[in-house]
């Protein structure tokens, strides 16, 4: 995982470009996650998800927690706005910094019609071709409510973080049960297919909260270990 924004940021880096279903999106969800890095907690993220006049709007906050909290004083923040669509999210602006001045922030602009992403990052703007389905490592999160999981065996998938655009491959694994702080909950567990020089991601989804994830884990190659663990989900349908 890239550090340029911090370690609070455990958030995959990924999108859904999988088979779609038609599902109605709730029109509001609120989620909180406790953050560790090798098992020490270091951030707490608040989630809202609102969706009104076939419009999304997603935001994200990191609050550092512990030791961490004394450098990091400003929460992280992550918009993605875009079109709520029958087959799911079409992200059209996804920003991410701590401030107006943060030379760390990061914003991509999704032109569908042209078929262009704009990314600005690290003082610099560049286009690239912009992929059938892509999201931003926000709305990805919450794209998967769309997916029609029946029978799939394995995910492609597209996604940028405003740095660059990334493609990925996740192996599906069924009924998998894991201990959450919200109770015991059955889950469809996503791993990456990944080469030897590439970070492991994993990922928990809850089939009984419309697919939402409720565990996350990246594993980096210098062995560090970051999990993202849901604490609150609440959905308004």
């Amino acid at each position: 995982m890239r550090r340029e924004l911090g370690p609070a940021l455990v958030l995959l880096a990924l999108s859904v470009a999988g088979g779609t279903a038609e599902l109605q999106a709730p029109y509001a969800i609120s989620a909180s996650y406790h953050v560790y890095m090798n098992g020490g907690h270091v951030a707490v993220m608040n989630e809202t998800f609102e969706a009104k006049d076939n419009a999304y709007r997603i935001v994200s906050e990191s609050s550092a927690a512990g030791v961490l909290a004394l450098f990091e004083k400003q929460p992280l923040r992550f918009m993605s706005t875009g079109q709520l669509t029958a087959s799911g999210l079409r992200p059209r602006h996804f920003e991410g910094k701590r401030s107006e001045t943060d030379r760390r922030q990061v914003r991509a602009e999704f032109d569908w019609q042209a078929g262009q992403l704009t990314l600005t990052h690290d003082g610099r703007t560049e286009t690239v071709p912009l992929a059938s389905n892509t999201q931003d490592r926000l709305s990805f999160m919450y794209q998967f409510m769309f997916v029609a999981f029946d029978k799939q065996q394995r995910l492609e998938l597209a996604m940028t973080n405003g740095r660059k655009l990334d493609y990925y491959r996740y192996a599906i694994h069924p009924d998998v049960e894991i201990e959450t702080p919200l109770g015991r909950m059955m889950t469809l567990h996503l791993v990456k297919q990944r080469e030897p020089d590439e970070s492991g991601t994993e990922i928990w989804l809850a089939p009984q909260h419309r697919f939402l994830p409720v565990k996350m884990m990246i594993l980096e190659n210098d062995g560090s270990r970051y999990e993202q663990v849901i604490t609150k989900l609440e959905l308004k349908p």
